[in-house]
């Protein structure tokens, strides 16, 4: 950032008044938010024709610069070196007042003429135009106003010097500009009333050639930076949103999978009349085991409960504590095999005594009768009377 001397026109808003200090007229010294073209060599670039210079109304309104405004001097014409305590004697023929107030986009400030030749000057068709005097801070960098208007370089810390009368100014009744670059600091020519050369650049614009001016180049840079960076966000966003969007679609999948799967399972436990009837009997047959077992209410018990029921009622709770399923489900088959009812015929043929075979028992009746026959003559007979 540089320090500059800068000259800008004004222009009074009406007739001046006597009063008893001296002769007051109201003036707009100083106008913010706009853009002021300086010639390059006045701003110290020389390889430019034109830089164009923002003023921010931020900094142009700013408390401190307002400050700057009261009781600054009156002179005819521009110094060379300013105004300085040294020279204000000699140079002034009045002064700002104090009442330093914003005006829309202008500051507007009370000039108080206190030297009569100098008012002589000005009423007997002498130099009539002002020109404010200051120093500022410049900061080149390209950029585009609020208004979308382009500009080189930026204008902060105003600090005001003098209020010049001058002749021949180059510009119109708002914002003229002094009387000469050689005496104080740069003059904008925007207001000039005649053509300033430019120095003009070819730039390529979505593949098409394109002549401008360096601001003007600076400023199709920046809208093609920034739409570049609109795209790019846009760009992002739209594969965010189908980011997104596709992880919705895949976890609403997943859901219609989990819900046909459960479907399918509650499918695959639906049971037919035929094997509910199987289930049902298979069920009775259990648990007419297990009272045949032990005599003792099943209800509401699982397969595996009332097997582990049974064996505890019949054996102890000891038998089946910290046992497996497998081992209550063996011991519960050797008890209901005990406790099966008893078979008649199986009795039978378990408690018979041995018999022989049926020859030998043949063989005995034929040597009985036999012995019956030859023997029988000789036996005793009883006679009853």
């Amino acid at each position: 950032m540089t320090t500059h001397r800068f000259r800008d026109s004004m222009f009074t808003d009406g007739e001046m008044r006597q009063t008893d200090d001296g002769w007051v007229v109201q003036a707009r010294v100083a106008r913010g938010g706009n853009v002021q073209a300086y010639r390059g060599s006045e701003m110290g670039l020389m390889d430019r024709d034109i830089v164009r210079v923002y003023r921010p109304a931020a900094e142009v309104f700013d408390r401190k610069a307002f400050q700057t405004y009261a009781r600054k001097p009156i002179t005819i014409g521009h110094p060379a070196e300013g105004v300085t305590p040294e020279t204000w004697k000699d140079l002034a023929v009045g002064e700002i007042d104090r009442d330093v107030v914003r005006d829309g986009e202008f500051v507007s400030v009370p000039l108080l003429f206190r030297d009569a030749k100098a008012v002589a000057l000005l009423n007997s068709g002498g130099p009539r135009e002002l020109s404010m005097g200051y120093d500022a801070s410049v900061e080149f960098r390209d950029g585009v106003t609020p208004d979308g208007e382009p500009y080189d370089a930026v204008m902060s810390d105003f600090r005001m010097n003098h209020v010049a009368v001058v002749s021949n100014a180059r510009g119109g009744s708002e914002l003229r500009i002094g009387d000469g670059a050689a005496k104080w600091g740069a003059s904008p020519v925007h207001d000039a009333g005649k053509e300033v050369p430019m120095t003009l650049r070819k730039i390529m614009v979505d593949g098409l050639e394109v002549e401008t001016t360096d601001a003007g180049a600076a400023a199709i840079n920046k809208l093609t930076t920034d739409a570049e960076k609109a795209k790019a966000i846009a760009d992002k966003a739209l594969a965010d949103a189908v980011a997104d969007h596709q992880k919705q679609i895949a976890a609403k999948d997943a859901e219609i999978a989990k819900v046909e799967a459960e479907r399918d399972d509650l499918k695959a436990k639906v049971v037919s009349d035929a094997d509910l009837d199987k289930l049902v009997a298979a069920r009775a047959d259990l648990i007419g085991t297990a009272k045949a077992i032990a005599d003792a209410d099943y209800t509401g018990k699982s397969e595996a409960e009332i097997r582990k029921a049974a064996v505890a009622a019949k054996l102890g709770d000891a038998a089946v504590a910290d046992k497996s399923d497998a081992y209550i489900e063996a011991r519960f088959d050797i008890l209901a095999e005990d406790a099966a009812p008893a078979d008649p015929l199986r009795g039978a043929l378990k408690d018979a005594k041995p018999v022989k075979a049926a020859r030998a028992l043949a063989d005995e009746a034929r040597a009985a009768r036999h012995k019956s026959l030859t023997e029988g003559w000789n036996a005793p007979v009883d006679v009853k009377h």
